[in-house]
């Protein structure tokens, strides 16, 4: 019986991932590096200790991860605090059933726990949740499985009681590991074969999560 949600946040709730992408970019250019949509893909909801050796394979040692990540950072908060942020297709409809319906919610974030809480605050979902685990609450960041176990310990619920919603593969790998039951609503890639393996189901936007609820899983 599943009695919790646990949702990722950038590119599942918020429409971010796209300037995660445009502004990692604009960084790396800066700092002299040709960094490519497939580069920032390959990164998304991945830990640091895992992005650094990642990146330094692809562009050498000389690509100083923490200064063009400040940089990137820089950036996105100047975007966001002149334009606002976007949240992603039945979000609300979701979280308004989720409510309803009695299911303990948190969010699992490779974004830190400060920021996390702010744009969740900027968009009126804050008060949906339960708990919110941030990317600096943990030792592991995604695809290691602790984000997820952390978020289901919240909640006091076992991860077989918990739905994982994920628009990345690297989420979908964490709470897989978790032994949550994953669900991907894609965000800017389709789910390959391996992240196919993983997946409970896949849903087109976040109120399509509301019909596998409602069908005794």
């Amino acid at each position: 019986m599943i009695k919790g949600v646990v949702f990722d946040m950038d590119g599942l709730m918020i429409d971010t991932e796209k300037l995660l992408v445009r502004f990692w970019k604009q960084s790396a250019l800066e700092h002299g590096f040709n960094m490519t949509d497939e580069h920032v893909f390959g990164i998304r909801s991945m830990s640091h200790k895992l992005a650094i050796p990642h990146l330094k394979k692809i562009f050498g040692d000389d690509f100083d991860y923490y200064r063009i990540r400040q940089r990137r950072i820089e950036l996105m908060n100047d975007y966001i605090e002149k334009y606002g942020i976007e949240t992603k297709a039945g979000l609300y409809e979701l979280l308004e059933y989720l409510r309803k319906n009695n299911y303990r919610t948190a969010v699992a974030t490779a974004t830190p726990y400060e920021r996390a809480e702010k744009y969740l605050k900027q968009i009126n979902a804050y008060e949906y949740f339960d708990s919110i685990i941030g990317g600096n609450m943990i030792e592991n960041g995604k695809p290691a499985p602790d984000i997820y176990i952390t978020a289901c310990k919240y909640l006091e619920l076992q991860p077989s009681e918990c739905i994982a919603l994920e628009d990345s593969p690297n989420g979908i790998k964490s709470a897989y590991s978790a032994k949550c039951i994953p669900i991907m609503i894609p965000d800017l890639t389709q789910p390959d074969e391996d992240t196919k393996s993983m997946l409970f189901a896949v849903c087109k936007s976040l109120d399509k999560v509301i019909d596998i609820l409602e069908k005794e899983i």
